[in-house]
């Protein structure tokens, strides 16, 4: 019964910073957030390994900042300098070295004035 919780997900103006969490209910070689916004296919935001290497998509690069705390199973999101084309729905996803990927039940991110 692997379990992922989200939280932190809201709505912020233009120019504005928020913090998602995703507390797993085990440890992963892989964590990280996609989102998919209306209308879109869903895509990688960022990712970070156990060892700390990290994956940003290029629409990020520089504003959001990827992290994970192992000892509680946990992987954070810091998005600052929000746009009006973040707004979507963040997943979490996890994944062991071998098997299937698992999810959260996502958050909604909206940003607008």
């Amino acid at each position: 019964q692997v379990q992922l919780v989200e939280s932190g997900g809201g709505w912020v103006q233009p120019g504005g910073s928020l913090r998602l969490s995703c507390a797993a209910s085990g440890s992963f070689f892989i964590m990280g957030w996609y989102r998919q916004a209306p209308g879109k296919q869903r895509e990688l935001v960022a990712e970070i390994t156990s060892g700390g290497s990290t994956n940003y998509a290029d629409s990020v690069q520089g504003r959001f900042t990827i992290s994970r705390d192992n000892a509680k199973n946990a992987v954070y999101l810091e998005m600052n300098s929000l746009k009006q084309e973040d707004t979507a729905v963040y997943y979490c996803n996890a994944a062991k070295i071998t098997g299937p990927d698992y999810w959260g039940q996502g958050t909604q991110v909206t940003v607008s004035s």
